[in-house]
């Protein structure tokens, strides 16, 4: 039996040995929005194909990620729900237990706010009585890939020009990709600055994702 747990638990550490570099990390932030081959996600992190596609032989060696082809591509995702809720569960308590991180989001991401995020409950009531328009504002490939059922997609570069689809009498509630993101912090200043009534999600779609809610999975006509 000892000798059964001493084996297990080597194996356990040889997920947390992949999970241990913050590119790696990224590179599953990145795949928690969308499949994505290894060009688009080494011009995503800025590093080189080659480090990219040596960093994805890990985490695919580990089992987190899994390749598929598509023609002469090779497509990457998340291996299924659990590498996702680990990858969120992870980012919770390094911000839980880790005071530096705390206190980088709440300099860099939190003093940006003058409302508290909406949380979870608001929305779902909101959204119950048509109260609010839900926006996602990440790229278009990524809403493609999965979004809050009912969200309008406007992604945060495009949001000016699109106002007009933006309804004034309603709250508007922005989400993007999760707790290192920006977008969403983006689009409410600007529709703030428009005059609108305009929030912040509390979670992004992988953790929304993560906590087994509903998902749409579409193409944008």
């Amino acid at each position: 039996m000892a000798e059964l747990k001493q084996k297990a638990n080597e194996e356990v550490a040889v997920v947390a040995q992949a999970l241990a570099s913050g590119k790696r990390l990224e590179l599953l932030d990145y795949l928690a929005q969308a499949p994505r081959s290894v060009d688009e996600l080494a011009e995503m992190s800025g590093m080189s194909v080659a480090n990219t596609s040596r960093h994805l032989q890990i985490l695919r060696h580990t089992g987190l990620v899994e390749v598929e082809k598509a023609g002469v591509r090779r497509i990457y995702q998340l291996a299924g729900l659990e590498v996702l809720q680990l990858l969120v569960q992870l980012q919770k308590a390094a911000r839980n237990y880790r005071e530096r991180l705390d206190q980088m989001l709440k300099t860099c991401l939190d003093e940006r706010e003058s409302l508290k995020p909406v949380t979870t409950d608001e929305l779902q009531a909101w959204l119950e009585n048509d109260e609010v328009l839900l926006l996602d504002v990440r790229p278009e490939e990524e809403y493609q890939q999965g979004h809050i059922p009912g969200a309008l997609n406007v992604p945060v570069e495009s949001l000016e020009k699109r106002l007009q689809e933006v309804p004034s009498d309603k709250l508007i509630v922005a989400y993007c990709r999760g707790p290192y993101c920006l977008y969403a912090h983006q689009a409410v200043t600007r529709l703030q600055q428009q005059g609108y009534r305009a929030r912040r999600l509390e979670m992004g779609l992988p953790e929304w994702r993560a906590a087994g809610k509903p998902v749409e999975t579409r193409t944008i006509n």
